[in-house]
C-alpha cells in the first residue's frame, strides 16, 4: 500500500505593522523564513499579514519581525480568575493560557486572582476564557466592584461562623482533654456536627480538587480533601464497627477542625489580599464622578466626568477634585497633589499651569481646558503602571514555579510512604491514617504562591503613594545590586531653569550698561530666538530687560547638538556655544579666558559668542547658573547611607561641573559629555565593575537610561525618558532616588523572607507530621497560619515612607 501523505504543517497568521512597500514585505518574509521550524513564509502587503507554515515559538517570530525593523501589533488583556487557591493553580492557568494560539505571554497573580495576558492583536478573547475553564477555573471581570467584594467577604464570614459553631463542641472537648478531662460529644452527635462541615462548608475543597484532577494535576484543595476525607472516612468506619462505644476511636474532630482552621486562614488571607491591593483602589478612587463643564454661553452644567472630552472648559471650585488633565485658563489656587505625587505641600497654580486628574483645588476657583481624559490622564497611566508592576513576575519566582509543578504529587507520595511506614512499624491502621492525614493537610503550596506577589503588591503600592512608580518586578531585583547612581545635571540635580548670571564683552569687560555688553547680549538673544533650549530662554529673558526692544531677525539658524547654535544676524555669521564649540571654531578667547576660569570656579556654565564671518573673533563670554534642587544634597546623603556612590554626567566644562560636584559631595563626575556619549560613559563605569543606575529627564537621556543596569526617569521629563526607564519619579525631586532604591531593596528582602517562611513551613512541618509529632488539627492550623504569616509579613511594607534608608 502506498504511504498516506503527511498532513501539511500548521499555518499561523501573523499581523505585521510598519510595512509600506513590496521591499518591506520581502524583508519580513526573509526574516521569518530564517526562524528555525518555519518551512514556508508568505507576507501579504495588502492585508499586512504573514502566513507561516511550520512550528516555531511565537516570541521567536515576534523577535524576528522586530529585528527586520517592523513590529507585530500586540494587545493586553486583564482577566479575573476564580477558584485559584495555591501556586500550583496559578502555574496551571499560566500554562493553559500559553497554549492558546496568539498568546505571547501570561502572568497570573495569585494575590489579586488576575491574569495579565499579552497576545497578538485580533486574537479572540473567547479562546482565553475557554482555556481557563478547561483548566478547571472560572473567568470574571478583572476589576471587581466594592459590592462584589463585600458580598464575597460576607459569604466567607458566614461560612467561617457556621464552621466555628459546629466545631465548638469538638474544640471544647479537645481543650478539656488538654487539662485532663476525658470528654467528647456522643459519637452520633459527632457525626451530625462533622458532616455539614465536611460536605457543605468543605464542599469547595472537593470541587476545586476534582477540577484539578480532571486537568491532570493537583492543588492545595486536593490535599485538604484527601486528608479530611480520610479522617472522616476512618471515623465513619469505626462508628459502624463499634457504635456508641467508639468514642475514643473517632476522629471527626480532626476533619472538622482542619476545615475550620483552613477557612479561618482563608478569611484572614482574603482580608490581607484586599489590603495589599489598596494602592490601586486608592488611585482609582481619586477620579471624581462628576464635573462642572462650561457650555458655549459660559453657563455651568454638571455632567459625568467620563463624558468630558479634550477641549472642554471645566470649572473647579475650592475643595473639588480636578476631573481631567488640563491647563489653567483662569484663576489661581493652591492644589493638593499629595495623593498622586506624594508632594506634601500645596502647589500654586495660575493661568498656563498644568493640572492633573484627582488632585484637589484648595483655596481658589479654576477654569481649565481639558487636555486628557479617561485612560489618557496621568492618573490612569499611573494606575496602569502600578497594576502592571503588581501583575509582573519576579525572576526569583522561577524557583517557586519549579517547586509548584511537582509539589502536590510529592506530598501525596510522602503521605503514602508515611502510611506504609507506620503500618510496617506495627502501628495500627488508625494511627497510620492520622499520620498520613497530618502530612496532607500541613503542606502549604498556598504560601508559596502568595510569597512573591504579596510582597510586590505591598512594596509597589507603598512606593506609588510616595510618588515612585516601579515598572515591573524585574526592576526590583535589578535595583538591589546598584553600586553607583549617575545623575544627569540639568533638570535632574538642578532646577533646569538657568539664568544669565554675567556677560563679559571682549572689548569692554562687564561694566554695567556698557554698550558693547548690550550689543553682545542683543546679538546672542537674536541668535537664540529660534531655539527652545533652557539657556536660550535665559538669554531672551535677560535681553528683555537689558538689550532693548526689537531683536533683529536670525537667518540660516541651526542647532549644533551638544555644542550650541549658529546663524546669521545682521549679515554677521555667529556661533553661540560651549567651550568645545569655541575650540572647534579656532577662535582665540584672549583675555576672556581668565574670566571663564573664574566663572567656572563658581559652578557657572560658560557660553561663547563667536563671530565666524566676515572675520573670526570672540565677541563675548556669557555665564549661566542653575540652582541645585533642594533635594540634591539629601539625595547624595541618602545614597551614601545605602552604601551607593553618586556621580554626575554633564556637558558642562570640567571646572563648572567640578564646582557643582564639590558642593553636592559627589563621588565622581563626567564633564564635557555630548548627548550621544552618555551611554558610552555608563558603559565605562560598568566595565570598571559598577552596577549603574542612571537618573535623567530628557530625550537625550533615553539611550543612557536604557544602557544602565537600572533606569530612573524624572516624571517631570519627557515621555521618551519615562518609557526607557524601569522606575519613574512623579516628582522632580532627586531625594526620591535613594528612597526608590530603599523601597525596592526592602521589597526584595520581603520576597526572600516570605519564600523562606513558605519553604520553611514545609521543610519543618512535613517531617514532623510524618513522624507523628503533629496531629491533624494542629497541622491544619499551621497550614492556615503559613499563608497568613506570609501576607502579614508583606503588609509590613505598606507602612514604608521615604526617610532615612536602612
Amino acid at each position: 500500500m502506498p504511504e498516506a501523505p503527511l498532513p501539511p504543517p500548521p499555518v499561523l497568521s501573523l499581523p505585521i505593522a510598519g510595512m509600506t512597500c513590496a521591499a518591506c514585505a520581502g524583508r519580513v518574509q526573509r526574516a521569518l523564513g530564517k526562524v528555525p521550524g518555519i518551512t514556508e513564509a508568505t507576507v501579504n502587503l495588502a492585508t499586512e499579514r504573514a502566513e507561516l507554515r511550520g512550528a516555531a515559538p511565537l516570541p521567536d517570530l515576534v523577535a524576528a519581525v522586530g529585528k527586520a525593523g517592523y513590529s507585530v501589533p500586540e494587545a493586553r488583556v486583564e482577566l479575573g480568575i476564580g477558584g485559584m487557591t495555591c501556586a500550583t493553580c496559578a502555574l496551571r492557568v499560566e500554562k493553559a493560557l500559553a497554549k492558546v494560539p496568539g498568546v505571547l505571554g501570561a502572568s497570573v497573580n495569585l494575590a489579586t486572582e488576575t491574569a495579565s495576558i499579552r497576545l497578538l492583536a485580533g486574537t479572540e478573547e473567547a479562546a482565553l476564557a475557554a482555556a481557563i475553564q478547561r483548566a478547571g477555573y472560572t473567568v470574571r471581570a478583572a476589576e471587581t466592584t466594592p459590592e462584589d467584594t463585600a458580598a464575597q467577604g460576607g459569604r466567607e464570614r458566614r461560612d467561617l461562623i457556621l464552621a466555628a459553631l459546629l466545631t465548638a463542641p469538638f474544640l471544647a472537648g479537645m481543650l478539656g482533654m488538654a487539662f485532663g478531662a476525658d470528654w467528647m460529644p456522643h459519637p452520633w452527635l459527632q457525626l451530625v456536627l462533622a458532616a455539614p462541615v465536611q460536605f457543605w462548608l468543605g464542599a469547595r475543597f472537593y470541587r476545586a480538587g476534582w477540577a484539578a484532577l480532571r486537568a491532570g494535576t493537583g492543588n492545595m484543595d486536593l490535599l485538604v480533601a484527601l486528608g479530611t476525607s480520610a479522617a472522616f472516612g476512618l471515623s465513619l468506619w469505626m462508628l459502624a464497627q463499634h457504635g456508641e462505644h467508639a468514642a475514643h476511636h473517632l476522629y471527626f474532630e480532626a476533619s472538622a477542625t482542619v476545615i475550620l482552621f483552613i477557612l479561618l486562614g482563608k478569611w484572614l488571607e482574603a482580608r490581607a489580599r484586599r489590603a495589599t491591593g489598596a494602592a490601586i483602589r486608592a488611585l482609582l478612587e481619586l477620579r471624581p464622578r462628576t464635573a462642572r463643564r462650561l457650555d458655549a454661553a459660559g453657563a455651568e452644567e454638571e455632567v459625568p466626568a467620563i463624558a468630558l472630552a479634550a477641549g472642554d472648559r471645566v470649572v473647579v471650585r475650592p475643595g473639588d477634585r480636578i476631573p481631567a488633565d488640563g491647563v489653567v485658563l483662569e484663576g489661581r489656587a493652591g492644589v493638593d497633589e499629595s495623593a498622586l505625587t506624594g508632594e506634601s505641600r500645596a502647589v500654586e497654580k495660575e493661568p498656563g499651569a498644568t493640572v492633573s486628574t484627582g488632585t484637589i483645588a484648595l483655596d481658589g476657583r479654576l477654569v481649565l481646558e481639558a487636555r486628557a481624559v479617561g485612560g489618557e490622564t496621568v492618573l490612569a497611566r499611573v494606575a496602569a503602571l502600578v497594576a502592571a508592576a503588581q501583575a509582573s513576575r519576579a525572576p526569583v519566582q522561577r524557583l517557586v514555579d519549579r517547586v509548584s509543578a511537582v509539589f502536590v504529587p510529592v506530598v501525596v507520595g510522602i503521605a503514602a510512604l508515611t502510611l506504609l511506614g507506620w503500618l510496617l512499624a506495627g502501628a495500627g491502621a488508625e494511627v497510620a491514617v492520622l499520620r498520613a492525614v497530618a502530612v496532607l493537610v500541613i503542606a502549604c503550596p498556598c504560601a508559596l504562591g502568595l510569597a512573591t506577589p504579596a510582597a510586590i503588591m505591598a512594596g509597589t503600592g507603598a512606593a506609588a503613594r510616595a510618588g515612585i512608580l516601579v515598572r515591573d518586578a524585574e526592576a526590583i531585583e535589578r535595583a538591589e545590586g546598584v553600586t553607583l547612581v549617575a545623575f544627569d545635571k540639568t533638570g535632574t540635580l538642578t532646577e533646569g531653569r538657568p539664568r544669565l548670571a554675567a556677560v563679559h564683552a571682549a572689548e569692554a569687560g562687564q561694566a554695567p550698561g556698557n554698550g558693547e555688553t548690550r550689543t553682545a547680549l542683543r546679538l546672542a538673544a537674536a541668535l537664540q530666538s529660534g531655539s527652545e533650549h533652557p539657556l536660550a530662554r535665559a538669554v531672551l529673558t535677560a535681553a528683555g530687560a537689558a538689550a532693548g526692544p526689537g531683536l533683529p531677525r536670525v537667518e540660516d539658524f541651526r542647532a549644533l547638538p551638544g555644542r550650541g547654535v549658529a546663524g546669521t544676524v545682521e549679515g554677521r555669521a555667529l556661533l553661540l556655544g560651549s567651550p568645545r564649540a569655541l575650540a572647534e571654531s579656532g577662535a582665540d578667547p584672549g583675555p576672556l579666558a581668565m574670566a571663564a576660569e573664574a566663572e567656572a570656579a563658581q559652578g557657572r556654565t560658560p557660553a561663547w559668542l563667536v563671530e565666524t564671518a566676515p572675520g573670526l573673533r570672540v565677541l563675548a563670554l556669557l555665564a549661566f547658573e542653575d540652582a541645585e534642587k533642594p533635594g540634591a544634597t539629601a539625595a547624595v546623603a541618602g545614597l551614601r547611607a545605602l552604601g551607593v556612590k553618586a556621580a554626575m554626567i554633564s556637558g558642562d566644562s570640567r571646572a563648572a561641573a567640578g564646582a557643582v560636584a564639590a558642593r553636592l559631595g559627589l563621588d565622581d563626575v563626567a564633564a564635557e559629555v555630548l548627548p550621544d556619549g552618555k551611554a558610552a560613559r555608563i558603559a565605562a563605569w560598568q566595565q570598571a565593575g559598577e552596577r549603574v543606575a542612571m537618573v535623567g529627564d530628557g530625550v537625550n537621556d533615553a539611550p543612557a537610561l536604557a544602557a544602565a543596569d537600572l533606569g530612573i526617569a524624572m516624571g517631570t521629563g519627557t515621555d521618551v525618558a519615562i518609557q526607557a526607564a524601569a522606575i519613574t519619579l512623579l516628582r522632580g525631586d532627586p531625594a526620591l532616588v535613594p528612597a526608590a532604591l530603599d523601597v525596592t531593596r526592602r521589597t526584595l528582602r520581603k520576597i526572600r523572607q516570605n519564600l523562606g517562611w513558605a519553604f520553611g513551613y514545609n521543610l519543618v512541618g512535613l517531617p514532623l507530621a510524618a513522624a507523628g509529632l503533629l496531629s491533624p488539627p494542629i497541622a491544619g492550623a499551621a497550614m492556615a497560619l503559613s499563608s497568613v504569616s506570609v501576607l502579614a509579613n508583606a503588609l509590613l511594607l505598606a507602612r514604608w515612607k521615604p526617610g532615612v534608608p536602612r
